[in-house]
């Protein structure tokens, strides 16, 4: 297993990325180790158009980050769960979502005049918010 990468918050991260591709995507995540204060190395990003992947992938795929002393290299791959509709049904309910806010998974606008400018994360599910109610009322 390769060892833990140095934190490195989410918005250093972005600094980077937006150099060149702001407003491209509308999700971001960076996951983070809490026992050890280290990201884990990969991070997560929906792009609104598909034709940002090739752009990003041209940059970043295979070669170090700019702003990080480190000799880790980028390799990009295609993630099992797509789309931002996606992404936030997989984390809104996570207890993710009780971290500090620089620990959440970022969501930004889609389209129109605000694209690519932070929007909140949906709250909890009903679904998720009624069985943590029932749990509570059993353990009396």
């Amino acid at each position: 297993m390769p060892a833990p990468t140095p934190l490195r918050s989410q918005m250093a991260v972005l600094e980077e990325i937006n150099q060149h591709f702001k407003g491209t995507y509308d999700f971001f995540y960076l996951p983070i180790d809490f026992k050890n204060k280290c990201n884990v190395g990969y991070a997560f990003i929906n792009f609104i158009e598909f034709r940002a992947i090739v752009p990003f992938v041209c940059k970043y795929h295979g070669r170090r980050w700019n702003n990080f002393n480190s000799e880790k290299v980028c390799a990009i791959t295609y993630a099992r769960i797509q789309g931002k509709a996606s992404m936030i049904s997989r984390f809104q309910n996570s207890s993710l979502m009780d971290k500090s806010g620089e620990f959440r998974p970022l969501l930004f606008q889609s389209t129109g005049v605000n694209r690519g400018l932070p929007e909140p994360f949906p709250a909890c599910s009903q679904k998720f918010n009624n069985k943590s109610k029932q749990r509570g009322s059993h353990s009396s």
